[in-house]
């Protein structure tokens, strides 16, 4: 699958990866396109063979807030939004660990990875509530060490973590430990949220959203309590893209890393869809950072199978990804100026022809624009242009032919010059909907 990773419809910020047995399993927050703020109040899973990471099952809600169509309420207590979850296996069991918005957070437990989920208690403690911001645990991410000991790491503009208890909701007063990573507002590497902890070899990496950026961050220790050492950047997500909050966490699926994470849509940052990079750690501990891609679980994509245009990594001068519909999912607002770039296609290695032809599909609004066509890079080389007309339909140009791995990048600008060019300036060219390379 390319990023987004899951089907387009669905959204799932904050995503917990986890591998238990032979699936991965995606546990995150739950989002809305559109949406006009974070999460709603439902939990749900994704998740997909080990062997086979482009067939994606969706194992439904597995905890709730509040009543729907099909499910009670799993809280009594409240009914506000369910953020950032973490999921845990101990002893044949699953625990799922809940931020609850603003209320006391808790542990429901099943006897599958996908649930169903039952609550099993609120968190239990004797410290202040000036310690856990009233019980509520923000961002959970919870560690079952190689002992059997179970560490929670949780916090919201100051950190913290304990130990819990066999019982796996209750904390062991005496191990809490506040601002294990520093909250310095001045400093970019200081901690904002998102706590996230795995353990590899005999190294603890604790991953979080510093208070500076759109970056997931990772410090290390040899001790789950610390102290830890700030690292570095794994990903960046708003680097030449609609920046927003980052959260996620490494997983090891079939000997390789990666690093899940999450993207803006829809113009807003409360309209989140799960994303991955392959990512490298290196004998030294060190994971050199990635930069964002269209790739997913892909090695490369299919420049001759029609692209959807909702994959884009690049995505400069205000353009955005929206959803239309649960069809449909469109790049609009493209002004004069836009970039738009996709990594990476592999054209192959067919020198049989000079030219090959290029389609794309869009919604007209009215305006006469033209795509430059590129490849590696916004400044790249040059291959071939495309007019867009006024009017929604399909757009062809012939264009020099690739070979070989490359991105592939869309610059775009409108068709008008004279006493009007510059009420041209500002306007919404096209909306894009796909496209395709043809040989």
């Amino acid at each position: 699958m390319a990023n987004p990773i899951l089907p387009g419809w669905e959204y799932i910020p904050d995503g917990e990866p986890r591998v238990f047995g032979d699936r991965v399993y995606i546990y995150g927050s739950h989002d809305n396109a559109g949406s006009d703020s974070f999460c709603d109040y439902k939990l749900k899973v994704w998740s997909a063979p080990v062997n086979d990471l482009n067939n994606w099952t969706c194992h439904g809600d597995i905890f709730h807030t509040r009543p729907d169509r099909d499910h009670p309420s799993d809280t009594d207590w409240t009914d506000y939004p369910l953020y950032a979850p973490d999921v845990v296996e101990k002893d044949g069991k699953y625990y799922l660990y809940c931020y609850i918005l603003w209320n006391k957070g808790c542990v429901a437990v099943a006897d599958k990875p996908e649930g169903p989920f039952k609550l099993l208690s609120q968190y239990k403690y004797d410290l202040p509530d000036n310690c856990v911001e009233d019980g509520v645990f923000v961002d959970p991410g919870v560690l079952v060490d190689d002992d059997g000991r179970v560490y929670i790491y949780c916090g919201f503009e100051k950190s913290y973590m304990a130990e819990l208890k066999s019982n796996m909701y209750e904390v062991i007063s005496e191990s809490y430990i506040p601002d294990i990573i520093p909250a310095d507002k001045e400093s970019e590497k200081g901690f904002f949220e998102a706590c996230s902890m795995r353990k590899v070899g005999n190294t603890y990496y604790l991953i979080y959203s510093p208070n500076k950026g759109n970056r997931l961050e990772y410090m290390t220790s040899d001790s789950p309590s610390g102290p830890f050492t700030y690292r570095g950047t794994i990903v960046d997500n708003g680097i030449d893209y609609p920046a927003g909050n980052n959260h996620g966490s490494i997983c090891n699926i079939n000997g390789q890393w990666y690093i899940f994470y999450h993207r803006m849509t829809n113009a807003t940052i409360t309209s989140r869809r799960a994303c991955v990079e392959k990512i490298e750690i290196l004998p030294d501990g060190t994971i050199p950072q990635v930069e964002m891609t269209s790739l997913g679980f892909e090695e490369s994509l299919n420049p001759y199978k029609i692209t959807s245009s909702d994959i884009a990594c690049v995505l400069k001068g205000g353009c955005f990804i929206t959803e239309l519909d649960c069809f449909t999912r469109v790049i609009t607002a493209i002004k004069p100026g836009a970039v738009i770039g996709y990594k990476y296609f592999d054209f192959g290695e067919d020198f049989s022809s000079g030219t090959m032809e290029f389609a794309v599909k869009a919604n007209g609004t009215g305006c006469n624009s033209t795509i430059t066509i590129l490849i590696d890079g916004e400044d790249g080389t040059e291959i071939g242009k495309c007019v867009i007309g006024a009017a929604s339909g399909t757009y062809t140009a012939i264009v020099k032919n690739v070979t070989g791995r490359h991105s592939v990048f869309f610059k775009i600008d409108h068709n008008y010059e004279g006493w009007f060019v510059d009420w041209y300036k500002d306007r919404h060219l096209f909306e894009l909907q796909s496209f395709v390379f043809m040989k």
